[in-house]
């Protein structure tokens, strides 16, 4: 079955490559969220003190949808032209031989330091604004989430895309990618439904000590 849907995926993939790319996008971000869901539901059912206070677990398909068309408009069609567009740039624009360890190295670190930042922001921008906040509200939320995420991506990603430029042919690393963005997608509704939750402050209260300090 799973070899099925594989040859189908790679014949789509010739044939209609960005297309392709883009619904497995919207599908596997869509997904996500209905795991990031079940984890705040789940969370939040483990902190209530009367258990009778539960209410039965229901999917926001709206939040879904909205989520799903992150991947379908941003995911999808911009990871396509950046993946195959960071190829051909280290490739004949630096001139490093492919899958050295140089080129995967200029790789890694062009992804983490443009796509990765890029990524996040306009995530926790589009959240917001779908949600009806204002622009003010929504600067506050990427304020809050923006460095969490982050940091906490940051210790991961590298070593995902290490294996994605170093094994993985350039037609197939945004579903290698998004693969991943199923987890990575769970992981950021997750953690922008956390809103204002204590264990966020202690990577904001860095820059806050650190001007305090210059001011004394």
């Amino acid at each position: 079955m799973m070899l099925n849907v594989w040859k189908w995926y790679q014949k789509c993939l010739v044939v209609h490559p960005v297309k392709t790319q883009i619904i497995s996008s919207g599908f596997l971000w869509g997904l996500g969220d209905v795991a990031a869901q079940s984890i705040t539901h789940s969370t939040f059912k483990k902190h209530l003190q009367n258990p009778e206070e539960d209410e039965e677990f229901k999917i926001n398909w709206k939040r879904v949808a909205t989520t799903s068309m992150f991947g379908f408009a941003f995911v999808g069609p911009i990871g396509h032209f950046w993946y195959e567009g960071l190829d051909r740039l280290i490739r004949h624009r630096f001139h490093l031989q492919p899958k050295s360890m140089r080129f995967v190295t200029a790789k890694v670190a062009m992804d983490g330091l443009i796509f990765g930042p890029l990524d996040l922001f306009i995530f926790f921008s589009y959240m917001g604004l779908s949600a009806g906040k204002s622009v003010a509200q929504v600067k506050e939320d990427v304020k809050r989430d923006f460095i969490p995420a982050l940091v906490l991506e940051g210790g991961i990603w590298p070593l995902v895309q290490v294996a994605n430029f170093r094994y993985i042919p350039v037609k197939y690393q945004l579903l290698y990618v998004n693969i991943f963005c199923l987890l990575d997608s769970a992981f950021l509704s997750w953690l922008e439904q956390q809103e204002d939750a204590p264990w966020k402050q202690w990577f904001t209260s860095f820059p806050a000590l650190e001007e305090e300090e210059s001011q004394s």
